[in-house]
């Protein structure tokens, strides 16, 4: 039975927005201020836990973050007409201000920055914590605002930087430079890494670690081309002991192999009897406890996005189950055909809603498999409690491979490569191969586009590494069809920001918008 971080669902946060000043100065006898809380160490770790339960929430990591990042990808397509309007938009490229699921998302981070503010602002009035204790848990807090930071501005590019909690209506803030943002996100993750241990007891399992924070900011030193900088914190997760590859690699997308060895961040969700929280801050009693991936991905189910043709055919293969077809070829998919269920179903056409796909010139229907349910059971629009896995040990070595090849070491690149390729489940042949050389720096990178991909389908990565290649002009073709230069590096500021902050104008919007 795996153990749990403990959560509180508390709502302890939020600026009362009102029409006049006498409205302002009324405050609810029954609530919970901000300014009457923090007063030790059990609150303290409350208002950390909160800004975890924002990040769960469903206007996060439960539904909404992981459609953002992959249908702004090409790893995904339409699984038919069930894919509503707005995530088609981002889909195809059509979308505007008023979308609402980059709406939805650009708020959501904005309410746990606040969350996390308030804890960072206000810990000076605990005492009663030892020290260590203390610094740790705002430890996680800055980390999680500096993650939510990090994934502003790689969407939205110049974002407005709070780095308090706001105290008045009138406290917004205008677009800060993505320069100055990236700043604050290296200056605080370089902070906090002292105060982060390497690992939790299973009790506390979730947490923020040293890790996590070491990854993240060779995330952020990538994503700038500070490839030197990415390096170093990338040796610091790779050298420090803690994290191996897991001889299975379905393992890392299985409720029962969760905070495995592979694992450096990952979100924790866990079963409540199919119980889904629709509150979008995460609050209540069943606050972020089971997410929606599996019912909006697998194979029975809404089935809204299904892998695309173009990833199907980045696979190294020749048919399914061949001996000379990769392995995650087999983990990352449901054909029609395959068993499921543990082996007491078998999959049809008809099961799966929507769209077919064109693999190898065959038209047939293809779905999701990682994090799906459907290992284990005959589902049918279920929720579930698969931990998302935001960063894994396979993330840093490729990582580490990108970094060495950007640095004109392509034989360190190639090593870390071929160690991807070498893990037990996967065994393909080592780099060089026929379809991918790797005697110089631009076949080097061929074979990392290549291997990420396949590596991380479908993890909301693919997304990320188009923007950070297409900025730092390492792209040799465009992967999105409808992209428009000057218009879709970056996501538009939603017209709700737009209308509500007195700092931002129309003409502050981001080119083509």
């Amino acid at each position: 039975m795996k153990k749990k971080l403990i959560i509180i669902y508390v709502c302890l946060f939020g600026i009362v927005f009102a029409c006049n000043d006498d409205t302002l100065e009324k405050t609810n006898p029954n609530g919970v201020t901000v300014e009457g809380y923090y007063k030790n160490g059990a609150e303290l770790n409350s208002g950390v836990t909160s800004v975890y339960s924002m990040l769960k929430s469903n206007n996060l990591v439960a539904r909404e973050w992981f459609f953002l990042h992959d249908l702004r990808s090409d790893d995904v397509a339409a699984g038919g007409g069930q894919l509503e309007t707005p995530r088609n938009q981002l889909l195809l490229g059509t979308h505007d201000t008023g979308n609402s699921v980059l709406g939805t998302v650009w708020l959501a981070y904005y309410r746990l920055i606040h969350r996390a503010n308030a804890v960072v602002d206000n810990s000076e009035k605990v005492t009663d914590l030892a020290d260590a204790d203390k610094k740790r848990l705002l430890g996680e807090a800055r980390f999680l605002r500096a993650y939510a930071y990090y994934e502003l501005v790689s969407l939205w590019g110049d974002v407005p930087l709070y780095k308090n909690y706001v105290l008045t209506v009138d406290g917004s803030l205008p677009r800060s430079p993505q320069e100055e943002v990236y700043a604050f996100i290296i200056s605080e993750l370089a902070a906090i890494q002292a105060d982060l241990p390497l690992t939790y007891d299973a009790a506390n399992q979730g947490r923020i670690t040293k890790g996590a924070a070491q990854m993240l900011l060779a995330r952020a030193h990538m994503q700038k081309g500070d490839y030197a900088n990415a390096k170093i914190e990338l040796l610091k997760v790779y050298s420090s002991g803690v994290y191996a590859l897991v001889d299975n690699y379905n393992d890392n997308f299985l409720e029962e192999t969760e905070f495995n060895k592979e694992s450096i961040f990952e979100v924790n969700f866990f079963p409540s009897g199919g119980v889904y929280n629709w509150d979008g801050d995460g609050n209540g009693a069943t606050a972020g406890t089971e997410t929606v991936r599996t019912q909006e991905y697998s194979a029975i189910g809404w089935r809204n996005v299904i892998p695309s043709n173009s990833l199907l055919s980045e696979f190294e293969k020749t048919k399914k189950g061949d001996a000379k077809t990769d392995p995650r070829y087999d983990d990352s998919f449901y054909f029609t055909g395959e068993k499921y269920n543990k082996g007491a179903n078998t999959l049809t056409d008809g099961q799966q809603n929507g769209n077919a796909s064109v693999v190898d010139g065959m038209t047939q229907k293809v779905s999701w498999q990682k994090y799906s349910l459907m290992y284990k059971m005959n589902e049918s629009f279920l929720t579930g409690a698969i931990n998302q896995r935001i960063m894994r040990f396979a993330e840093t070595i490729l990582s580490l491979a990108e970094v060495e090849n950007e640095l004109g070491n392509t034989a360190e690149a190639v090593k870390y490569l071929n160690m991807i390729r070498a893990r037990k489940s996967v065994s393909m042949p080592a780099y060089p191969t026929a379809r991918f050389p790797v005697s110089t720096k631009d076949q080097v990178f061929a074979a990392i586009v290549h291997e990420k991909r396949v590596e991380q389908s479908g993890e909301q990565i693919r997304n990320r590494d188009i923007v950070r290649w297409r900025k730092n002009k390492k792209l040799k073709s465009e992967p999105l069809a409808y992209f428009q230069a000057n218009k879709h590096e970056l996501l538009p500021i939603p017209q709700q920001e737009v209308d509500n902050n007195a700092k931002i104008e129309p003409g502050d919007q981001n080119p083509g918008y």
